[in-house]
């Protein structure tokens, strides 16, 4: 930058050419060397350095003839270096020294005061311009403009602007940029126009915010008309202009047009390049971006901060450890090692890398400068990987250092959940007021559905201020997750109600409310319908939810049509299907299906062959099981868990092959858990093994000594066995840990409610009819040759007795009232909540002919579907 006159009117003589610096006299009053101010003698400019601005005010201090011009231009260069607080010192100076100011002088304090946001002290400096006639200075009503504009006052900049005699493209631009600033982008873009009628024609600042505010709108038309005019007034070489009109292409995603402003730029700076850059990332241009760093580099051009950060992020997403770890070598290089959002960035990657070690160096390196952000990242990041113990500390530990967390550390935190810690999470969020806040609290309702805590995410879902969507979904599923259907339905209609549009999240949450086994069966239909109208039917993972919910409705041909008709399918899809068919006992499509996923090489996980072999063990396709385990573990190199050995356990057990079933316990690399014991007990109580059966008790008891599964299953063995004295001494010790056996019911739904069962229930009002229903129905079995099986009656009571027992099972008064209630010939469907016992099984096959109905019963196992005197599993469950 070559001297102003201002400045060389200054220099009044130099003492050697050939010196370095020179020294600058006041005036004809040469100034000793102490108080010199440097020059660069190559370039002719003051030399940025805090010292030298001391010296020169100083200097002004100690000058005794003082004018405006050496007062105009050090507040010139205080502002130009960003030296606000200087300036206003040195205006106050001047101020106090009783020189009259000119337009020149207030109008720079003025930009100061908009740069430091003081509109108090701008208010107080536009009524000096009035006092001292300056008002009416171009530059000084500019000042006035961009100063309101820049504290946010809106209205008394625009005042000044319409009360401007003469007005230039720079006040016109101060305008246009400042309604940009406050959001006003419409109002811009009329101004715009206005600008052009009266004249005036921009300049390239004007472009430059013209093209912010189309870029802000996404007004991409309206953009290439502008990018027409950048054209017309010569301004397509200016490299600013051309920067703008790449970000503007490239935020409407038009990423061919930004790459051709970009080819044809003549000059490119440092913010051209991290444009393009962060705009491919923003359009999903992840590789392009990476090409377009490596051409930077190959360009020479000077990494800067944005483009560090930018591309370690990238690598942070790809987890591409080695790139990280090279750019964090050429950040060393380029010496920004100390910057604090590139260390942040670099902490991000190595967390999303797995190298927590290397993450938390990084975040020990920012000791003293950590923010709340640094503190979030490093927290989110052990949690990301496992690590929920050293997260909790973290955020223990940035509390006790005074670091007040934000709606993100406590979204972050709450991801955690152990049930200890929750409360005391809650408490905080209370005290620092974010309890309103709607990603704070549906993270709160998230949490505590996930310990199944439902009554406190109520309290904290009606707390919240403005509900988003993501909130009503939260407290949906909350709803969803226990079996609330009505509760959930209630929420939905509430949502509705406030004229809140559902998205497919939202409705998928409702569906799998609408899949307990308490719901109607036409509410998920219902909802199904609600889904079609918002044309949301077929996204992933609302179609998912269908098959899952029209398949634990008992409905598998409607689950395979969703399933059909689902135009991409993930994982999810694929085991939701598996997953109906194996419920519904259809072996052979389970097995169609997945050998169908292998062919088309889809990667499958470990839930994938817990349905597979489970369908096996509901089928009885010993062989078929074990090769499905073996699949997994030798082809697709998945370590079996727990739930998998226990579903083996269950295939040998339920096959009678009981020896087989403890060697998978004794053979697997953990203890075994409730669930295994729970299956090998089962099977003892149906192969009759007294031995086995209590040693399996005793486990599951020590495991889970409130679950009244394990005594009731080991009290019907020794019942089975005759063995009263036993079975008295299993439910002695169930009243003494005062255990209580689940009740058995039977639901049906009739004209959209639904009537629930116990054995022997005298409640309904329809009872005589339903008893006389079944006194006939045990009559039509008799002449069909039907004898009770009172093995299956495990009281100690007389053979006819038995048989009475037998008779008044919750499911038989269910199918009853629902052979009396619902018309001829429609399907009967009924839920049990716990396993139909074998004579009622049989039972229902004969009432199938004997009806010519189809009655479908859905126990605590799987569907049972009776048609013409047989049923879909084969008389294997």
């Amino acid at each position: 930058m070559t001297l102003k006159p201002a400045l060389r009117t200054l220099a009044q003589s130099y003492t050697n050419q050939t010196l370095k610096q020179y020294q600058l006299s006041y005036h004809t009053k040469p100034l000793c060397h102490l108080h010199a101010i440097a020059f660069s003698p190559k370039r002719g400019s003051f030399v940025s350095e805090s010292r030298n601005y001391v010296i020169a005010h100083h200097l002004l201090d100690k000058t005794p003839q003082r004018d405006l011009l050496e007062y105009n231009h050090l507040l010139f260069e205080y502002f130009r270096n960003d030296r606000n607080n200087e300036a206003i010192n040195l205006f106050m100076c001047l101020w106090r020294s009783g020189l009259r100011v000119n337009g020149s002088i207030l109008s720079s304090v003025l930009k100061v005061c908009g740069c430091l946001s003081d509109q108090v002290a701008g208010r107080q400096l536009h009524c000096q311009c009035v006092k001292s006639g300056c008002a009416e200075d171009v530059s000084v009503g500019t000042s006035l403009v961009d100063m309101y504009m820049k504290t946010e006052g809106v209205r008394d900049g625009r005042r000044v602007f319409d009360e401007m005699g003469d007005r230039t493209v720079v006040s016109w631009t101060s305008l246009i940029a400042g309604y940009a600033r406050n959001g006003l982008n419409d109002q811009a873009l009329e101004l715009f126009s206005e600008m052009q009628l009266e004249g005036n024609k921009p300049n390239p600042h004007t472009f430059v915010n013209v093209l912010g505010v189309l870029a802000a709108k996404g007004m991409v038309e309206k953009g290439s008309q502008v990018h027409t005019m950048v054209i017309k007034n010569g301004f397509e070489s200016i490299t600013f202009v051309c920067n703008s009109l790449i970000n503007m292409y490239l935020k409407s995603g038009i990423v061919k047009d930004a790459k051709a402003v970009f080819d044809c730029m003549p000059n490119r700076d440092a913010v051209t390049w991290n444009s393009l850059i962060a705009g491919y990332v923003i359009n999903g241009l992840d590789l392009e971006a990476f090409e377009m760093f490596n051409q930077m580099g190959l360009a020479g051009v000077k990494f800067t901060q944005p483009i560090f950060v930018t591309i370690i992020k990238l690598c942070a997403n790809y987890k591409e450890l080695v790139f990280a770890r090279q750019l964090q070598c050429r950040v060393l290089k380029s010496g920004l090692a100390f910057d604090r959002n590139i260390k942040t960035a670099l902490m991000v990657a190595y967390s999303k890398c797995s190298e927590m070690d290397d993450a938390y160096k990084m975040f020990s390196m920012m000791q003293g400068f950590q923010s709340v952000v640094t503190w979030t990242a490093m927290i989110s990041g052990y949690l990301q990987n496992g690590g929920t113990e050293q997260a909790v500390k973290l955020f223990c530990q940035m509390s006790r250092e005074g670091v007040k967390p934000n709606d993100f550390t406590y979204s972050a935190i709450l991801m955690a959940r152990p049930s200890f810690f929750i409360g005391q999470v809650h408490a905080q969020v209370i005290k620092t007021n974010y309890e309103k806040s709607p990603s704070v609290g549906t993270s709160l309702i998230d949490a505590y559905v996930k310990m199944q805590n439902v009554h406190e995410a109520e309290k904290v879902f009606h707390i919240i201020d403005e509900k988003d969507i993501v909130a009503w979904s939260a407290m949906l599923s909350g709803y969803a997750q226990i079996g609330d259907t009505e509760g959930a339905v209630k929420i939905y209609l509430q949502l509705a109600r406030e004229g809140v549009i559902p998205n497919e999240f939202t409705l998928s949450s409702i569906i799998n409310a609408c899949a307990a086994p308490t719901a109607a069966v036409e509410q998920g239909k219902q909802f199904h319908a609600c889904s079609i109208k918002l044309r949301l039917n077929n996204t992933l993972c609302l179609s998912s939810a269908l098959v899952t919910m029209y398949s634990k409705r008992g409905n598998i041909e409607s689950a395979n049509e969703v399933f059909k008709r689902q135009g991409e399918r993930d994982l999810v899809s694929w085991n939701s299907m598996i997953s109906g068919y194996a419920q519904h006992g259809n072996g052979k499509k389970v097995l169609e299906v997945f050998e169908d996923m292998r062919r088309k090489n889809l990667e499958m996980d470990g839930i994938t062959f817990i349905i597979m072999i489970s369908a096996c063990t509901h089928a009885g396709l010993v062989d078929e099981g074990k090769k499905y385990f073996n699949i997994m573990v030798q082809d697709y190199h998945i370590d079996p868990t727990m739930e998998h050995y226990s579903c083996m356990v269950d295939l040998y057990s339920r096959a009678g092959n009981l020896e087989k079933a403890m060697d998978i316990i004794n053979g697997m690399p953990f203890k075994a858990g409730a669930n295994a014991w729970r299956a090998l007990l089962g099977a003892c109580r149906i192969h009759r093994n007294i031995e086995l059966g209590k040693l399996a008790a005793e486990k599951l008891i020590a495991l889970q000594p409130q679950d009244s599964a394990a005594y009731v299953l080991l009290s019907n063995i020794y019942a089975a066995a005759g063995n009263w004295q036993e079975r008295a001494k299993v439910r002695k010790l169930m009243d003494e840990r005062n255990v209580k056996k689940q009740p058995g019911y039977s639901w049906i739904e009739v004209k959209n409610k639904t009537y629930s069962f116990l054995a022997g229930d005298l409640s309904h009002p329809m009872s005589d009819l339903i008893y006389s229903k079944l006194e006939e129905l045990n009559n039509r079995l008799s002449d069909m040759g039907y004898q009770p099986d009172t093995n299956y009656v495990l009281h100690d009571v007389e053979e006819e007795h038995k048989a009475a027992f037998l008779s008044q099972h919750s499911e038989r008064l269910a199918i009853a009232f629902g052979l009396i209630a619902k018309p001829p010939g429609s399907t009967i469907q009924i839920l049990k909540n716990l396993r139909v016992c074998g004579d009622c099984h049989a039972v229902i096959k004969l009432i199938s002919v004997i009806e010519a109905r189809d009655i479908v019963v859905r126990d605590s196992n799987r569907f049972h579907h009776f048609k013409d005197g047989l049923c879909s599993c084969g008389d294997y469950w």
